[in-house]
């Protein structure tokens, strides 16, 4: 047995696949060490919870905890100050590698334009949906007299009729005057009318 087994160390063949399997080993270790550090195996940190922070406060939370971040997207709500963050990704309090990119969402400075279409002589219906459809937040139906109902006769803003093409913010409370169908019936003596004049007949005057 002895014997066998020197003749087997001596043997080149066994000494090529003893070194091939060193040499294998040595690689695998290698590569799962090397993928261990690049990767930061177990090595996390938590993304901070900067809603409601301008990029300017936000800034130093990010660079501690050794994160990255990028604007990516603006949105605009009137509940939350100008300017200020509204969303991250990925979310705060999530578990990232250190030198993860957060992407940010910003509220915006101001309320987006939009240009009011021609409506007039629509439905409202449809220039409801059309208004709705710009982007526009508050828009109300305000029936007034006209020749023919559930059409739009103009679009107000504050008592103020727009004109189409005209850009006003998204969040702007719109007025569409709906005609209901109906003329207004006016007075005679604001029409200018003479209203007819009553005179004595006969028995009038032997009344007296």
């Amino acid at each position: 047995m002895k014997n066998f087994l020197v003749k087997l160390i001596k043997n080149p063949f066994f000494i090529n696949i003893l070194l091939m399997f060193a040499v294998l080993v040595l690689v695998i270790f290698g590569t799962l060490n090397w993928l261990d550090k690049y990767t930061r195996h177990n090595e996390v940190v938590v993304v901070p919870d900067v809603k409601g922070l301008t990029m300017e406060d936000a800034a130093s939370f990010f660079e501690n905890n050794g994160l990255r971040y990028n604007i990516i997207d603006s949105v605009f709500s009137k509940d939350v100050a100008p300017g200020t963050i509204v969303e991250l990704k990925p979310i705060a309090g999530a578990k990232v590698k250190e030198g993860r990119i957060v992407f940010i969402t910003l509220n915006a400075l101001s309320s987006q334009m939009e240009t009011i279409p021609d409506v007039e002589d629509m439905s409202f219906r449809q220039a409801y949906a059309l208004l709705r459809a710009r982007g526009f937040e508050s828009v109300e139906i305000e029936y007034v007299p006209g020749d023919f109902k559930d059409l739009v006769i103009a679009v107000e803003l504050r008592g103020r009729v727009l004109r189409s093409g005209e850009k006003v913010p998204l969040i702007s409370p719109l007025i569409l005057k709906v005609s209901n169908g109906e003329d207004e019936v006016l007075p005679e003596d604001s029409l200018g009318l003479e209203q007819p004049v009553r005179t004595l007949d006969s028995e009038d005057e032997n009344w007296f």
